[in-house]
């Protein structure tokens, strides 16, 4: 054959491919289209039930007084307000981590809106004595209000799930809720790192992370303190868990010296009693002989002060399945609190990838000034708006690449092996090979989007 011929036939091959790629994101688009007519036919099904309610009660809109705000609020009917806009390092979505504690170094800021409080830096007072906070927020990059019942999560590489088993941004209510670490509050803005939300997410609302109240492990702890009677009394003292290890500990070496010298004490007594010279000396009332007797069964059952003792190794299974019924208000030792996640999500099909930065990439981000930061001598020099420094810049693109944010399409069906995202004011570029990514090129972004 030809060399002609080889040529044409590789055209011929690269054809193909590119038709077959064509097809399938055609199928893609008819799918889109699909839901998007759906989601069409909903919306205006709830127009038009809405508006033959309104031509119904238009007759006697003079006699029946519209809805309070208390009823609507009852029935679930409520118009949110954003109290803020996010100003995040993260500007698109692509790049943006799915999780807060994907990039640690990801920083935001929060203006408390005016149009909310007419002083918005009261509704501030007092939120600095925490460490962490909760963030309500809007999916506002859905693109689409459709939502499935089953999602396919990036990490399980295209399995389906229910969609509330998942932290999937398409839902039939587009909240997100997540966990960031307060750095400090000036005036009516937040400061923020840990997050996972892009520039002009809209806030709903704030609440302060307590972790008695929202961590399972310390609710744990505090089911686990001793009932003992003393807690309930002024003078109580508060034990710690350690401490009440070792008394636990200490109460059992006690308890099995005290069961020996019982033991042994009711093995002299029984002895002394069969002997007549002694019974005549020493003689013990009837219902002291009773007592005894039962004592004395009771120790050789080997049961004696076991079930307060067992620590969390000896545990069965079947305890922690089915909590043993005890007729005490709260249990003591020997019950286990627990919480309980997904496979999926500790050991996730898709594993971490390991980040490479080529020479030139690690010369072009340190060329990046840190954020909050000028010399007269270095105005050229493009500047973080939000990262305090290239190592803490090169952190944050290790976090996002390790997590391999692509989409399970890109990843496993696309050949196209570059990858594009923002991180503050550096366009990232990188490729992905068989477990790695690796960091081409950090250039200073052309123009900054400013959020919306």
């Amino acid at each position: 054959m030809s060399p002609a011929c080889d040529c044409c036939g590789e055209h011929v091959n690269k054809l193909n491919q590119q038709v077959s790629v064509m097809r399938r994101e055609i199928k893609n688009l008819r799918q889109m289209l699909d839901s998007a007519a759906r989601a069409h036919r909903k919306h205006m099904i709830s127009i038009q039930s809405a508006v033959s309610k309104v031509g119904l009660c238009e007759p006697a809109r003079d006699q029946t007084p519209p809805p309070s705000s208390q009823a609507a609020l009852e029935k679930g009917n409520i118009q949110t307000v954003p109290i803020g806009y996010i100003s995040s390092c993260f500007s698109v979505k692509n790049g943006t981590p799915r999780q807060p504690t994907i990039c640690g170094p990801s920083r935001a800021e929060l203006r408390i809106q005016q149009s909310v409080f007419n002083n918005p830096e009261h509704a501030l007072v007092g939120l600095e004595h925490y460490s962490h906070v909760w963030i309500i927020f809007l999916f506002h990059k859905n693109g689409h209000l459709s939502y499935k019942a089953k999602v396919k999560p990036p990490r399980l590489n295209g399995q389906r799930v229910g969609v509330y088993s998942t932290r999937s941004p398409h839902r039939p209510n587009a909240l997100g809720l997540t966990l960031a670490k307060l750095d400090k509050i000036v005036g009516d803005t937040v400061h923020l790192s840990e997050i996972d939300m892009i520039a002009g997410t809209p806030v709903l609302d704030i609440k302060p992370y307590i972790p008695e109240y929202d961590s399972p492990n310390t609710r744990m702890d505090m089911d686990s303190e001793p009932c003992d009677s003393n807690t309930d009394q002024p003078g109580g003292t508060t034990v710690s868990l350690d401490e009440s290890a070792e008394m636990l500990n200490l109460q059992n070496d006690s308890e099995t010296d005290a069961q020996s010298d019982l033991k042994s004490v009711l093995a002299r007594e029984t002895s002394e009693a069969d002997s007549p010279g002694v019974c005549a000396q020493f003689s013990l009332p009837r219902h002291l002989h009773n007592v005894l007797e039962d004592v004395k069964t009771y120790v050789t059952q080997g049961d004696l002060f076991q079930p307060r003792c067992e620590s969390n190794d000896q545990v069965s299974d079947s305890t922690k399945s089915k909590p043993q019924e005890s007729s005490v208000e709260r249990p003591c030792y020997g019950e286990e609190a627990y919480s309980t996640i997904a496979g999926w999500i500790t050991e996730p099909p898709v594993g971490s990838l390991e980040v490479r930065f080529t020479p030139q990439a690690e010369r072009e981000l340190a060329e990046f000034l840190p954020a909050h930061r000028s010399g007269p001598s270095e105005s050229d020099r493009p500047r973080f708006k939000f990262l305090r420094s290239p190592e803490e810049a090169a952190a944050a693109i290790r976090g996002v690449l390790s997590a391999d944010p692509r989409s399970v399409y890109r990843r496993t069906r696309c050949r196209d092996r570059l990858f594009f995202f923002t991180l503050d004011t550096a366009d990232i570029t990188c490729w992905f090979g068989r477990g790695f990514a690796e960091v081409l090129q950090v250039r200073p972004v052309e123009q900054n989007i400013a959020p919306t």
